[in-house]
């Protein structure tokens, strides 16, 4: 008898495996890779327009040529295929589609043609992006997010994509992350439109969020058959002393923010009690209308957790701790306390994997059962290329190393995870930080356009084909 064992097997029952048919993906957004911001009839999103403001983006940089995907798509198709990436989620350019906010644009509408059909035939699912940011310039111009009518005219241009993609598209996502387009963008004044007005974040989270639950309408009819969710930044929020009254307050101000404001519409149907209170000054419930927030809670068939960092806050300074910016609204008064013992990627980003675990199982146990995928998790780090032309990323390994063991103690533990896409496959502009951080799998060249991809792409080629980490 032949008492032999094939190496693979041994190496499958001494890994961590993952479900069947768990997704393995990369990602990346519109403006951060795409260039070309004016050809074939795009015009300025509010990213176009806000990187021209002088300071307001490290560098000067603006969203050309970012990594030239717009005619480099084939190329990086063929990138993904080799890397054995199972899906790829990208998200759709507004303006290149509905310029200004307004009619229909063929050329635009085709390059997504374009770009899905060469996806399907490289064997990789198409994972799309309605909103990741790039709202039309004109369209901001009539007050943005701040105007109720932005949601309609959302679902108008969902509408015009459904239409012509909803056939061939595996999986669809409203909106990426609301928290930073309302926050960052009306509050903080750090990204796009650049405002900082209080009451403005709130209206525009709220017309956000309803323009979700429109748009979900409109996927239901075009594709009832294809999964459709929402993608949110989710960060668990730890108070600095559990005893103390003032930090316990913090957190939960903070949590409300970051987390239950978007999760408790979409998934329970309805703002919670504690931050309809807080948010009263800012203008909330003068912005909700009856019936808004049945049509946010439309039903999801998963939900996206974006995963970078974790939070610790006091409701008082503390030594070390940074004050909260104007993005986190009614909460001045918090301080957010560092790790000091915590590794930091180059965004200066604590690496804190055990969050991951915990963000995905708060909304286990805190919510309806809905499956989740991790839809951005990754590092940027100061790569450098080495005499070969090799590109040894080894602390981009060791933090995808950590957070896949981290995503696999959450389904240890009962999560419904049913995916995994690594942020971003490659390098490119980095909102406020311009082309200064590295995220990708792939390195960039910008002046020549270049792709190679650095060890980590490897690192994860292999735990794609095994379905697990050796």
């Amino acid at each position: 008898m032949n008492m032999s064992v094939h190496p693979d097997s041994v190496r499958a029952e001494t890994a961590l495996m993952f479900p069947p048919g768990f997704v393995w993906g990369a990602a990346t957004a519109a403006f951060q890779v795409e260039g070309a911001t004016t050809a074939d009839g795009r015009t300025d999103s509010v990213w176009d327009v806000f990187a021209r403001r002088p300071g307001a983006v490290v560098g000067g940089d603006t969203g050309d040529p970012a990594a030239d995907h717009y005619r480099r798509y084939t190329e990086d198709v063929a990138l993904m295929r080799r890397l054995g990436l199972g899906a790829y989620r990208f998200s759709l350019a507004w303006p290149r589609v509905r310029p200004d906010g307004g009619e229909p644009n063929a050329a635009g509408l085709a390059f997504y043609d374009r770009l899905v059909d060469c996806l399907l035939e490289a064997g990789v699912q198409p994972w799309a992006t309605l909103y990741h940011w790039d709202l039309p310039q004109a369209l901001e111009e009539k007050g943005g997010w701040t105007n109720r009518d932005t949601a309609y005219r959302f679902a108008e241009y969902t509408e015009t994509v459904l239409a012509r993609l909803g056939d061939r598209v595996a999986s669809w996502s409203t909106l990426n992350e609301p928290w930073c387009a309302a926050m960052l963008g009306y509050a903080g004044g750090i990204h796009a439109p650049g405002r900082t007005e209080h009451p403005a974040a709130v209206a525009a989270t709220h017309h956000l969020l309803l323009g979700h639950g429109l748009a979900m309408d409109i996927i239901r009819r075009h594709a009832p058959e294809v999964p459709a969710g929402i993608t949110l930044n989710l960060y668990p929020v730890a108070p600095h002393d559990p005893a103390n009254v003032a930090d316990v307050s913090a957190c939960r101000r903070i949590d409300g923010l970051q987390n239950r404001l978007f999760l408790d519409p979409v998934l329970r149907g309805g703002y919670p009690d504690d931050l309809v209170t807080d948010l009263a000054p800012f203008g909330l419930e003068s912005v909700v209308r009856d019936g808004d927030e049945a049509t946010i809670a439309a039903h999801v068939d998963w939900l996206g957790v974006n995963y970078y960092r974790d939070y610790r806050v006091a409701g008082r300074p503390v030594p070390g701790s940074e004050p909260a910016g104007p993005e986190w609204v009614g909460a001045g008064d918090v301080h957010f306390v560092p790790d000091p013992a915590a590794p930091r990627t180059d965004s200066g980003w604590e690496v804190q994997p055990a969050g991951l675990t915990e963000s995905l199982l708060q909304v286990h146990r805190g919510y309806r059962s809905v499956p989740l995928y991790i839809t951005e998790n990754g590092a940027a780090y100061p790569d450098v290329i080495g005499d070969g032309g090799d590109i040894v990323d080894t602390d981009r390994v060791a933090f995808l190393d950590s957070h896949l063991r981290a995503a696999h103690d959450a389904i240890q533990a009962g999560v419904d995870l049913r995916g995994y896409f690594y942020w971003s496959l490659l390098d490119n502009f980095e909102w406020a930080e311009g082309y200064a951080k590295r995220f990708g799998l792939v390195h960039v060249d910008y002046q020549t356009q270049r792709r190679t991809p650095k060890q980590s792409a490897h690192w994860y080629a292999r735990v794609i084909g095994l379905n697990g980490l050796g």
